[in-house]
């Protein structure tokens, strides 16, 4: 057993069906109906729908055979990113010690602020309060010692609530739960822990390290032996920095010709390398993601010679990479693709070549007048002509990188 000293001053914030929820705070009618956000997939779901079995990245139509009074909205991606910057401000105001983890959800630090604030639990209750007043949504908060358990008990809080797991009750807390309450725990470990007879984390905890490593390999297993006895050392951390830049696309599941996919490829190394650009980040390594029709997964990677946020040397990478991946594509069909860029220079660096060909254009000369140009009148007013009356897909709103 493991408990250490210490308050529970870590709190988990996330928002509450967030796309949904602001599609209900900005139309009165939408409040207590169920809505799905997105067409052709979902892409966020209100409770109301939920309850019906709807859930996000199901598929549209099999959603509006669970709830055919669901209400479908289209995505409002200024919106969710406006919501979302005015909820960091209530973070920020409170605690200048916040952890972003996506665009709907933080964890924040509220240790020393009793004498200022009060106890955890009231600025919890204080948090959720201004996110209401100031932005209209509501959030859950879990509060704990640990950040894995503060995320725990903000899942169990929800929707709307507010939780705190006593430092004295952390493993009471903890050990009845399900073995898929513990990070990590997707449904292929789930299957091969409840082959053993090991359903609830109690269970777990009664396992030696060895024993877990033997069921589910090295890293997962130490990782489960630790958390099973809430064992988390990890602190709220305000340098967290982007380790790639990346973005992906839902397709659906009719087959796309090859000039179709490669509009896509396009477009997203496109959306990722004006973003690395404006971030003052470059990059080395390519790496693809592939969803198959059978929901099974490929990633595939290529590194580059130097870092680089150019378009042109990261496209010709990716489509390297997709022109490989062909036979398996045509074979099981596709249903999502995504890049992203790692390996990142946060600073920026980004080697340079000498033209040994002759003179010819340079292509970070072009990239930035681009970007100047898409900073000044907006991201469609220059766009690649193979991309011109396609639909690129949404850009949905993401952290700083």
């Amino acid at each position: 057993m493991f408990v250490s000293e210490g308050r529970a001053s870590i709190l988990h914030a996330d928002l509450d069906s967030f796309y949904a929820s602001v599609e209900q705070r900005d139309d009165p009618t939408l409040r207590g109906r169920p809505v799905i956000v997105g067409g052709g997939v979902v892409l966020a779901a209100s409770y109301e729908a939920k309850a019906y079995g709807v859930r996000t990245a199901m598929s549209g139509g099999q959603a509006r055979r669970l709830c055919p009074a669901a209400v479908v909205v289209p995505p409002r991606m200024t919106a969710y990113g406006l919501a979302s910057d005015a909820v960091f401000d209530v973070f920020r105001d409170i605690t200048p010690l916040v952890e972003p983890i996506s665009v709907d959800e933080a964890f924040l630090d509220v240790t020393g602020l009793r004498r200022l604030s009060g106890e955890p639990l009231q600025i919890g209750a204080a948090l959720r309060e201004q996110v209401r007043e100031r932005v209209g949504l509501p959030i859950t908060v879990g509060i704990a010692r640990t950040k894995f358990l503060a995320k725990v008990a903000s899942q169990l809080a929800k929707p709307d609530g507010l939780l705190l797991v006593p430092p004295d009750r952390e493993l009471a807390f903890l050990h009845p739960l399900a073995v898929r309450r513990l990070w990590g725990v997707g449904p292929k470990t789930a299957d091969k822990l409840q082959a053993h007879g090991v359903q609830t984390v109690a269970q777990v905890a009664e396992l030696s390290e060895s024993t877990l490593t033997s069921l589910v390999g090295r890293a997962m297993g130490a990782q489960l032996f630790a958390l099973s006895r809430n064992i988390d050392r990890r602190r709220v951390s305000t340098t967290r920095h982007r380790r790639s830049v990346g973005a992906q696309r839902a397709l659906g599941r009719r087959r796309y010709p090859p000039t179709e996919l490669d509009a896509v490829v396009i477009g997203l190394i496109d959306r990722i390398t004006r973003r690395m650009r404006a971030a003052n980040r470059t990059g080395r390594t390519v790496v693809l993601r592939l969803r198959f029709d059978d929901f099974t997964r490929v990633t595939r990677s290529h590194t580059l010679p130097g870092a680089t946020a150019s378009t042109a040397p990261l496209l010709a990478a990716a489509r390297g990479l997709v022109a490989a991946a062909a036979p398996l594509i045509a074979e099981r069909g596709l249903t999502l693709i995504g890049f992203a860029v790692s390996n990142i220079d946060r600073g920026g660096a980004q080697q340079l070549e000498l033209p040994l060909g002759g003179p010819g254009p340079d292509l970070l000369d072009i990239d930035a007048a681009v970007d100047r140009v898409r900073a000044r009148y907006g991201n469609s007013a220059l766009t690649r002509g193979v991309l011109v009356g396609r639909d690129t897909g949404l850009e949905v709103p993401h952290l700083p990188d």
